[in-house]
């Protein structure tokens, strides 16, 4: 991965802002008040809420630090590149005030839309997690809080409906030469039935891991929710490791060990511990990001593995500037033209969604006009809104009751 794409994918600052608060000269001693850090056992009042969402969609954010000189909370990877919902004045994160015993606060200046944010505390320049946290998210590196805004479209992700079970899988891949892991969403009923399903192999970005999907893109409840109002054919979700071990003058762009993973050992290993139907009509493969151009790469050019094909914010020709890489683009034909051109026949559907504020935005253009001269038809969703997590699940909730049909 060039080091502009892995800044620009590890960007997931989706926070409202305000301008940085002015930070008392000299701080009141944590003794001048009851300290934050007083001893507390389970079964106590709770001292505070790490984050408290308003009735209005605001989020209160809290993290005790009686000695620290300053304190910040930041959205996503700390330290982003782009951050896409910052005051550009903050681009390091929300400047958090001190209280008299060692309490630091901030509520975001604006309401948050409803969705689930991930975010960290910066205590005097070093990320740090929530240590008040209930919720978790795994990104590439480290680990991130995540709180949850609720309120439309989230009414879906409500209790009163019946709900499938996310399995973690470990497994030993002789393709890579490590250890790897996978989530599996089972829809309802799996558990208690008999029957097979289709998979839809769901891949992450280059800032996140095979946790994200469910931690942050919410998988499960956006299924189980469609499932319930049958708009989607109930089938298990496979969410691989995108990621696979470095080595020596790795090429992205044309490395081939994830595919080689996962259509040699993983797809092998759910066909064999889980009830799936296997084989190319019942299965699909669809990733946001680095995860759509793993799908490019490795999804589209199998049309004898995968019928079913969804790319969510990624294009072609991506190179070290942000013009299109045109000599990639050509690669990338002459490598795979005789697999575009079985996939343009065999192919039952290509789904291709993209915010157009998104910086990939302008490889889409070129990645269509490839697939068009292969014949390969595409069903294209434009959004509003840039490369986050907001389109993605609302890009896979308008994918997934498109997949297994006739």
């Amino acid at each position: 991965m060039t080091c502009m794409i892995r800044k620009a994918l590890c960007a997931a600052a989706l926070f409202a802002s305000v301008p940085a608060a002015a930070q008392p000269a000299n701080p009141a001693p944590a003794s001048a008040a009851k300290a934050c850090d007083a001893p507390w056992f389970p079964g106590m009042p709770s001292p505070y809420a790490s984050s408290e969402v308003a009735g209005d969609g605001r989020v209160t954010f809290r993290f005790c630090a009686p000695n620290a000189k300053a304190v910040r909370v930041t959205s996503g990877d700390a330290g982003a590149a782009i951050p896409q919902s910052f005051d550009p004045s903050a681009p390091s994160g929300l400047a958090m005030t001190r209280d008299a015993g060692g309490l630091w606060s901030v509520t975001t200046a604006q309401p948050l839309a409803p969705g689930s944010y991930r975010y960290s505390f910066l205590v005097d320049g070093v990320r740090t997690a929530d240590p008040r946290a209930r919720d978790w998210s795994q990104p590439v590196l480290g680990i991130e809080a995540v709180v949850e805004v609720p309120g439309a479209p989230l009414e879906q992700w409500q209790p009163g409906i019946a709900h499938g079970m996310v399995t973690t899988l470990n497994y030993w891949s002789k393709a890579t030469n490590s250890l790897r892991r996978a989530h599996v969403y089972t829809p309802p009923g799996y558990m208690a039935g008999s029957g097979r399903y289709p998979v839809l192999y769901l891949v992450h970005g280059a800032g996140d891991s095979d946790d994200s999907w469910t931690s942050e893109g919410r998988v499960d409840r956006i299924l189980d929710n469609l499932i319930a109002a049958g708009k989607v054919k109930p089938m298990l979700v496979v969410m691989p490791a995108g990621h696979t071990p470095d080595y020596p003058g790795k090429d992205l762009w044309r490395d081939h060990s994830f595919g080689e993973d996962l259509t040699q050992v993983l797809i092998p290993l759910v066909d064999g511990q889980f009830r799936t139907l296997a084989k190319a009509d019942a299965r699909a493969m669809a990733g946001l990001s680095m995860g759509g151009f793993l799908t490019l790469n490795e999804g589209l050019v199998r049309p004898d593995t995968f019928h079913w094909i969804g790319v969510f914010s990624m294009g072609l020709g991506i190179g070290m500037t942000p013009e299109v890489d045109t000599a990639q683009l050509a690669r990338y034909e002459k490598d795979n033209a005789a697999h575009l051109a079985q996939a343009a026949s065999d192919m039952h559907l290509v789904y291709y969604a993209i915010g157009r504020e998104d910086f990939i935005y302008p490889h889409i253009g070129p990645t269509r006009d490839l697939l068009e001269r292969y014949h390969i038809a595409t069903t294209y969703h434009e959004s509003d809104g840039g490369h986050t997590w907001d389109n993605w699940r609302d890009y896979l909730a308008d994918f997934a009751p498109r997949l297994f049909r006739p």
